[in-house]
């Protein structure tokens, strides 16, 4: 029993009797389980973020890559406007 260590949650396998389907129709599944390789547990913060810099660099869809990037651009240009950072050191000749 760790201190800092999370509890999983138990996982029970239910079966319905009368489901002639295949699989549990009651499984919780996320959205993108099947098409990304960040979700699921993989330990800790630094496992985390390489297996997203690793999914965003083998990313197929290039316009998905250039729409994250121009928001972090915005993101990072309204924080330094909050902070209120001198930004005419870019733009003095």
């Amino acid at each position: 029993m760790g201190i800092f260590k999370t509890r999983k949650n138990k996982k029970f396998g239910y079966e319905p009797r009368f489901y002639k389907g295949e699989g549990n129709p009651y499984e919780i599944k996320h959205k993108f389980d099947d098409h990304r390789q960040t979700v699921g547990n993989q330990g800790g913060l630094k496992a985390k973020l390489v297996s997203a810099l690793n999914d965003y660099k083998h990313n197929e869809d290039k316009s998905a890559n250039k729409r994250v990037l121009i928001i972090l651009a915005i993101l990072i240009f309204v924080f330094l406007l909050i902070i209120d950072f001198d930004l005419s050191i870019f733009f003095s000749k």
